[in-house]
């Protein structure tokens, strides 16, 4: 079993680190792109909690694809969180994409931490965009 395990090493390796950079990459561009399109009072206008998807079909098919992609790029994280990679921010992608209860006060607890602020208005201040409001404590 260790021979085979030898012999497949370097594949894995080399598909780690493929992962691993394909995730980055996708967490470079899809943040700041989220980032931009949430109203400024995103951390300030109460929200529903759960599911928000267009009624029908075609609706809760992204809804499910959306919340497959969530939890793939959360299990990558977490894997990350212990080999070389993004591991922190990929599951961090992985749980804002996905839809749960509590979502949105994780996402205003967050939002909170000075540091974060700071940076999601960063993003915001290079498209051009006003600056969130900041959530309340």
């Amino acid at each position: 079993m260790i021979a085979t395990l030898e012999r497949y090493l370097p594949d894995l390796v080399i598909l780690g680190t493929a992962i691993s950079l394909f995730s980055l990459l996708a967490v470079l561009l899809a943040v700041p792109w989220a980032v931009a399109r949430l109203p400024q009072d995103y951390f300030t206008d109460p929200r529903d909690e759960f599911l928000h998807f267009v009624p029908g079909p075609a609706g809760m098919l992204l809804v499910i694809l959306k919340n497959l992609l969530g939890l793939l790029l959360a299990v990558l994280g977490f894997i990350m969180l212990f080999t070389p990679g993004q591991g922190l921010l990929t599951l961090l992608a992985g749980l804002l994409l996905m839809d749960f209860p509590g979502k949105y006060r994780l996402e205003c607890a967050l939002a909170r931490r000075r540091k974060v602020l700071e940076a999601l208005n960063w993003m915001r201040r290079r498209r051009g965009l006003p600056p969130f409001d900041p959530p309340a404590d």
